[in-house]
């Protein structure tokens, strides 16, 4: 493939022109040497938000791998770089194969974020699927910020836990914040899959493949659940097209360099 694995300015955001396989290799790679890495599936709702915000541009910019989940983002890989990239990498999707490589290789993973009942639905699911899936364990979070004693306290768990890999589940642009102020504290690869969780889980539906190979995966998900994501979606993603068109049509330079490092740490939890 052209370009494998090689990261692309997207309105600013380094994404990386990356397959399944890949990206899969990778982070199972950095799970046995026990090295830090940061992992996330974006869409258009974390490239604009990327965009809209240099603080936040920073970090993802510092992520190892940003993967194109989204479709228009892959779409645009390819128009403004060649890229020949034949599926998105989709963060739910991206999961199962971790978790179908991990419980291959005997490693353990640890499930952070969402609600307990989102987790104890979760990890039964993917056990019956992956009867040889190891999970360390697993810790829902707060959606708020928490105390230095109550963040050390997540970070001692996941250590102890004998974790290879860690996927956080909390919403962007929390699960980002969270992974990218820890990525040097847990010696693994963290991964935001943020729907993922409530998808494997069945508690939200998933949208039918159909629709997720034209892009329209936003519109089915906006019919489920409008009152949260109508802003994501009705503004966002017009907002997405419009200054997608611009960078294609070099009206207007998109810099990488252009961020704003966070001054404290957030801790969310």
């Amino acid at each position: 493939m052209k370009n494998k694995n090689k990261k692309n300015n997207i309105l600013s955001v380094l994404v990386n022109a990356i397959d399944y396989e890949t990206a899969t290799d990778e982070i199972i790679s950095f799970a046995h040497k026990k090295e830090p890495m940061n992992v996330e599936p974006i869409a258009v709702h974390g490239i604009v938000t990327g965009f809209l915000d240099k603080t936040h541009l920073h970090r993802l910019n510092s992520f190892d791998m940003l993967l194109p989940d989204g479709q228009p983002v892959r779409w645009g890989l390819n128009l403004l770089y060649n890229t020949k990239l034949k599926d998105r990498v989709y963060g739910p999707t991206l999961m199962l194969k971790i978790c179908e490589r991990a419980s291959r290789e005997g490693l353990k993973i640890y499930l952070y974020g969402s609600r307990e009942i989102v987790l104890k639905k979760l990890s039964e699911n993917l056990c019956k699927r992956f009867p040889s899936l190891l999970i360390a364990g697993l810790l829902p979070c707060k959606f708020e910020r928490i105390s230095i004693a109550e963040h050390e306290a997540v970070i001692e768990t996941i250590k102890k836990s004998g974790a290879s890999i860690t996927f956080v589940g909390m919403g962007c642009p929390k699960q980002d914040v969270w992974i990218y102020e820890n990525k040097n504290r847990l010696s693994m690869p963290l991964i935001a899959v943020g729907a993922a969780f409530d998808f494997h889980a069945g508690i939200v539906p998933q949208s039918p493949p159909t629709l997720q190979n034209i892009g329209l995966e936003w519109f089915y998900r906006l019919i489920h659940e409008p009152k949260r994501l109508w802003k994501r979606y009705l503004i966002f993603n017009p907002l997405y097209i419009f200054l997608f068109l611009l960078q294609m049509m070099k009206i207007k330079k998109f810099s990488t360099d252009d961020t704003t490092p966070p001054l404290n740490e957030v801790r969310y939890g």
